[in-house]
This record gives structure tokens, C-alpha cells and sequence, in this order.
């Protein structure tokens, strides 16, 4: 079974996969994998190469490549969990990349499910300074979805080889300064420089608006902030930054 899953997930052109059983995975912040999927045994890591549009200079480009991957993720995925229902009777639940997820006061930035978790239980990769998966073979230019389902799947090898070269590049090139402390992201700093046009700017914005006055709330509605603010609403908040990913020197392919 494990066989014809993973031949037809490479026929779809994911990158790579790997199986974890529901007890590998190990999230401190995520919610207990069960709240998912009571039912739970396995989880189905898909994994997807960046394009190297995180390389481009404008924000646009490098965004629209993170988009392009996003929307065949969504897909893979899709097709993965229809394939796992009609062809075993599977019950499943997809995981995307990011957007949707619970929202509470007391879980700010917090997804219900960790991808990189994931990805390091299915053996697709161990973490390096950056706090992201570096995968042996695509580095740190890689992105995850997973399937959790109640089929009883054989785990794949964990990956054991350190992929990082602690060469702090990631760490120095940071501009909020988010990786200082060992193990850790300041997902705060993070978000503030790579989602500058977020939840946080949006409410900012909203109440400087409302103690305006007529003249001035025109002026902030046909600024490019607010511009920016409606077009991060209307396709998800969007990302600015990329230097951990395109930076790393691990797993780049240079062409000449």
C-alpha cells in the first residue's frame, strides 16, 4: 500500500513524500493531532520545491512563485486525499501550508498543525538555525502539506544527518533580528518585517482612520498603504521577506 501511495503521489509531480506514524509527531505549540482527526495513525507528508522566484529582487515575483506553489500544493493535496478515500475507504483531513486556521487570543501566530514537525516525523528533513526543515536533497527551499488519515502506514527512516553548515548566514542576514536566540523565532519581529501588511497593520490603520478627519480619512483611503492592506486581505497575508529561504546556501542548484 505504502508503494502505490507514494507512485501516485509522484505522479502528480510532488517533489517528495514521506509517512510518519501519529505518535512521531511531536509539536509543542500545535494542537494534539486527534483534535484533527480523532481517528488518527498516520500522517502523509507532501513535500515541494521553491521555485527560484524567492530569488527575484521585487517582492511581486518572489510572491507570485509562492502562490504558484501554494495553489498546486492545495491540489496534490486534494487529489492525494480523494485517492486515499476511493481507493482504501481512508478517512483523511487535509492540512495546507497556512490559511485557514483557528484563531484565538491566547494562540497569537499559532497554526493548529506544524508542518515542520511533520515534515522532520516523515523524515523529510531536520531542522537548521533558521528553525526551518532543511531538506537532503532541496535544502531549505522547500514547502510541506500533510494528510492525516486512519490508515496504518509504515513510517519512513528519519533523516539523522545534520543538513545545516552553522554557517549563521541566515542569522546575520535576518532583518528584524528574529533568530538571534538559539532554537527560537521571534515570530513576532518575523511577522512584523515579512507581513508588514497583516492583521496588526490593518488594525492600526482602521483606528487611525476612524480618529481622522473627513479630509484626512480620503487621503488614507487612496494611499498606497491602504491599497496594499486590500490587496493582502483580498489573497491572504502576504509575504515581504524571503532572505531565510533564498540565503541558505544549503541545497542550492547554480546553473554556468
Amino acid at each position: 500500500m505504502e508503494k502505490e501511495i507514494k507512485d501516485y503521489i509522484w505522479g502528480l509531480g510532488v517533489d517528495d513524500v514521506g509517512f510518519a506514524a501519529s505518535e512521531d509527531y511531536q509539536s509543542p505549540k500545535s494542537y494534539e493531532i486527534t483534535k484533527l482527526l480523532p481517528e488518527a495513525k498516520s500522517i502523509i507528508v507532501l513535500a515541494y520545491k521553491v521555485l527560484s522566484n524567492c530569488e527575484s529582487p521585487s517582492t511581486s515575483v518572489a510572491l507570485n512563485g509562492y502562490m504558484d506553489l501554494g495553489a498546486f500544493a492545495r491540489f496534490s493535496s486534494y487529489q492525494v486525499a480523494r485517492f486515499l478515500e476511493r481507493k482504501y475507504g481512508a478517512q483523511v483531513a487535509t492540512i495546507p501550508i497556512s490559511y485557514p486556521f483557528e484563531i484565538h487570543s491566547d494562540r497569537p501566530a499559532l497554526a493548529d498543525f506544524s508542518q515542520r514537525h511533520a515534515a522532520i516525523a516523515a523524515g523529510l528533513g531536520r531542522f537548521g538555525r533558521h528553525n526551518l526543515v532543511i531538506h537532503p536533497k532541496f535544502g531549505t527551499r522547500v514547502n510541506y502539506t500533510s494528510i492525516i488519515t486512519n490508515l496504518p502506514l509504515k513510517p519512513s527512516t528519519k533523516c539523522q544527518e545534520d543538513q545545516c553548515i552553522h554557517c549563521n548566514i541566515c542569522v546575520k542576514n535576518c532583518p528584524s533580528g528574529a533568530l538571534k536566540e538559539e532554537g527560537k523565532t521571534d515570530v513576532m519581529k518575523c511577522l512584523s518585517h515579512s507581513q508588514p501588511y497583516g492583521l496588526r497593520a490593518d488594525i492600526g490603520f482602521q483606528l487611525q482612520l476612524l480618529a481622522s478627519s473627513p479630509e484626512e480619512q480620503q487621503k488614507l483611503l487612496t494611499s498606497e498603504q491602504y491599497a496594499r492592506l486590500r490587496q493582502a486581505a483580498h489573497l491572504g497575508n502576504q509575504y515581504m521577506c524571503f532572505n531565510c529561504m533564498k540565503l541558505c546556501p544549503v541545497g542550492q542548484a547554480r546553473v554556468g
